[in-house]
């Protein structure tokens, strides 16, 4: 599996109510999308939930490779771009995925960490394992995702809520306009 994100910085007087509106329009399209985990449409609004940029920020989970390369060679990718520019695409090879029913899915976190040179790898993805089961065995988590990427060194987790979440460790709360699911 992968999981893979891009997000647009939009600026501080954007209407994000053209955000809501695509996310409305467009985000069933790609529902039965082949070798997608799921989609979750994000966004987050100026001093909104602590964010201090209004973002755009969809998250992927994808079962296959393919299902990625197929979406970002495609029509909607490249519609994507010329409405908002040329994103960096980050992924993450994932350590584990834990997904119930997505229909509820209110809110996301995610939390993108560097991975200090010569860490003990296998140790950290026992521990993220761990985290991320525990994590997901929480009231109103409906899904939660941990992975790395070795070209940079970093480290996400990402976790999809019904409620709120209650964070305090600086990550970035989105709301959720819609889920993609297989």
């Amino acid at each position: 599996m992968i999981a893979m994100q891009y997000s647009f910085t939009l600026p501080a007087d954007y209407d994000m109510t053209i955000i809501d509106r695509r996310i409305h329009d467009k985000g069933p399209m790609l529902d039965g999308f082949s070798n997608l985990g799921f989609k979750a449409y994000l966004s987050a609004r100026k001093g909104e939930f602590g964010s201090r940029e209004n973002l755009y920020a969809p998250f992927y989970l994808w079962k296959q490779p393919e299902g990625a390369s197929d979406f970002l060679t495609g029509a909607g990718f490249e519609g994507l771009t010329q409405s908002f520019g040329w994103p960096q695409v980050r992924h993450w090879m994932v350590w584990n995925a834990e997904v119930a029913d997505l229909r509820d899915a209110k809110f996301a976190s995610c939390d993108i960490l560097p991975i200090p040179a010569y860490a003990p790898l296998a140790e950290m993805r026992k521990e993220e394992v761990t985290r991320s089961d525990a994590e997901a065995a929480r009231r109103g988590v409906l899904a939660s995702i941990s992975g790395f990427e070795p070209s940079g060194w970093s480290l996400v987790r990402f976790t999809l809520y019904r409620d709120m979440p209650l964070t305090s460790n600086g990550d970035q709360i989105y709301r959720v306009g819609h889920v993609s699911l297989p």
